[in-house]
């Protein structure tokens, strides 16, 4: 078992400095874990640390998926398998530039309903979910064969809350449940986040990307009972849709995990591999987390700049990083394998569309009618599109309308007119609307973002919350709940789709396009849509992600595993326009 002194660690007696590294099972997939895991060990690693997002693993209230890419069982097996030890952080939120920080979305169909606090509702969710996630987990304890040593109570709670009891009330939960490993926290190294964030008894760490002598120094000060760890060292960066790609130097960044190393302290990288927000998991930022003001919805990818790629490759960091850790591994750093060769280059020609206000009834789950609009969440859609529609009674003059609560983007139509397309938080020309008959009808067709991770705006709702025409509420509203995942495309009545041709001049025309192409063997491979504006990609009915042409991201990886050799079939959803229905496949990828 792991001990602790003010000093390290040491397991079964002997010293351990822990050089860790993040790999997100969630973010890849299971047949790419072992070679991404031996990638870690021939980086001078001895240790892997992951995330347990509970809206992964739990879609709807006590239903539950352990399977695929949600198998954490077989990820730390995989993980003992590569020889690294592991540490999991199962904690109810994580942050990770995950959907609403992992948290269920279902969980906010309660308006009423405090998130991370001890406040009995909530904590009867969190009990139930750890009823059935922490004795899988603690089968993987070092206590009993497995390779599991340490787990975290709450991730960066000082930048949240300052509910101690809702911390205790976890980490007892820990404990009743079966672990029995070390517990820990993990805040940011300033006063009020490790005064906030730590629980007594508990081991403290910190997450920083620079001036590691001053973080040291700080969790020193508040707890010098506790040896010097850095959970999150941050060697790159992620990246919002709309802004400049990030990076960081692999001089920069290796010099940093030098000057962590070298004051004796041990290390998690975050990322070791930053991999994939595959499907609709990509999460958001707000501009000041402290009003949770200016939305930015973060890319599909999550490469991180990190020392290996989406796709698991090493980069210049991976051989920076290399030569740091191999003066502290425990023995030889075995070398890094060959990866197999990318999918050739080529064009991709999708010859069959279906507007999809052709099949908004193959993807509504049922229309619902209401007073108000119903948020994504009370009509049980984690994401994807609503179609919202009402009237405006008339006759009546050209009069403001107002959408309140807009999450996160759209269509608004009048009388089947494009009027604008509108975005959260983005301002836009006022909107004014005249009535010269009995009524207008009114149509909203909704898209959601990624929910807000971090700070004031986690809880993220989708959707809108009103309308008004001047100061008048717009009341009686039907909305068609279009769900987007993986498999969405094979509900589509594909016999009756016409031949594909680029958007007509006018407003946006939502439109699904499908081809094909052959492959002799699955290799990976990324995909652009240059001509593209914004929508999402399946790839043999796995959501790659979505792609949006204002950047930085320009291609989205495409992996191995989705690929079959033969045939394989693309299907792309276009909200607004392309020039020309056709996709690349890239060797490479272009992040921005």
């Amino acid at each position: 078992m792991l001990q602790i002194s003010p000093t390290g660690f040491t397991l079964d007696g002997r010293p351990l400095r822990l050089l860790s590294g993040a790999l997100h099972y969630f973010r890849s997939l299971p047949e790419q874990w072992p070679g991404h895991l031996r990638m870690l060990r021939a980086m001078g690693l001895n240790t892997v640390e992951t995330y347990v997002p509970w809206n992964l693993h739990e879609p709807s209230p006590g239903s539950y998926d352990f399977t695929g890419r949600a198998d954490l069982g077989a990820f730390l097996r995989a993980a003992a398998d590569a020889g690294l030890h592991a540490i999991v952080r199962p904690s109810p939120y994580i942050c990770a530039e995950w959907e609403n920080g992992g948290l269920p979305w279902w969980l906010l169909a309660d308006r009423s309903l405090p998130l991370r606090t001890g406040d009995p509702r909530y904590l009867a969710h969190v009990d139930r979910w750890y009823d059935t996630l922490i004795p899988l987990l603690a089968e993987h304890q070092t206590t009993r064969g497995g390779n599991v040593l340490m787990v975290q109570i709450e991730n960066e709670y000082g930048s949240y809350g300052t509910d101690r009891g809702y911390l205790a009330h976890l980490a007892e939960g820990l404990r009743a449940r079966g672990i029995d490993v070390p517990l820990c926290t993990s805040d940011g190294p300033e006063d009020f986040f490790l005064t906030g964030g730590t629980l007594p008894g508990h081991l403290a760490t910190v997450n920083f990307g620079s001036r590691a002598g001053e973080a040291f120094a700080e969790l020193r000060r508040h707890r010098p009972q506790d040896p010097p760890m850095c959970m999150e060292f941050w060697n790159g960066w992620f990246d919002h849709w709309g802004k400049p790609h990030t990076t960081r130097s692999a001089e920069d960044a290796a010099g940093t995990l030098e000057e962590i190393l070298a004051a004796g302290a041990s290390v998690n990288l975050y990322m070791a591999h930053g991999g994939t927000n595959f499907g609709t998991w990509a999460g958001a930022n707000t501009d000041d987390p402290r009003t949770g003001e200016g939305y930015l919805p973060t890319v599909t990818s999550y490469d991180y700049d990190a020392p290996l790629d989406e796709r698991g490759a090493p980069t210049a960091k991976f051989w920076a990083f290399r030569e740091v850790l191999s003066a502290y591994a425990d023995g030889a750093v075995p070398e890094p394998e060959e990866l197999p060769p990318l999918l050739a280059p080529r064009r991709v020609e999708l010859d069959r569309s279906l507007p999809l206000s052709d099949v908004v009834d193959h993807l509504s789950t049922g229309a619902v009618h209401s007073a108000v609009p119903l948020s994504f969440e009370e009509l049980g859609v984690q994401h994807g599109l609503v179609r919202y529609r009402g009237t405006i009674p008339g006759p009546r003059a050209d009069h403001p309308l107002t959408v309140q609560g807009l999450a996160d983007r759209a269509h608004v139509h009048v009388d089947g007119v494009h009027l604008a397309t509108l975005e959260r938080d983005v301002e836009h020309e006022p909107l004014k609307v005249a009535v010269p008959g009995r009524e207008a009808r009114l149509e909203l067709l909704v898209e959601s973002m990624g929910r807000v991770n971090y700070g004031a705006a986690t809880g993220d709702r989708k959707g809108v919350a009103a309308l008004l025409h001047t100061q008048q509420f717009l009341h009686g509203w039907t909305a068609d709940p279009m769900p987007l995942a993986d498999g969405t495309p094979d509900r589509l009545p594909w016999g009756a789709a016409r031949a594909a041709e680029g958007t007509a001049p006018g407003g946006p025309a939502p439109t699904f396009h499908r081809g094909t192409f052959e492959v002799a063997e699955p290799a990976d491979g990324h995909l652009a849509l240059p001509g593209w504006t914004k929508g999402y990609v399946w790839v043999n009915g796995f959501l790659l992600g979505r792609y949006w042409d204002r950047g930085p991201q320009r291609t989205l990886y495409l992996p191995w595993p989705v690929l079959r050799s033969g045939t394989n079939e693309i299907t792309v959803l276009e909200l607004d326009r392309c020039a020309d229905p056709a996709v690349e496949l890239r060797p490479g990828p272009d992040l921005g």
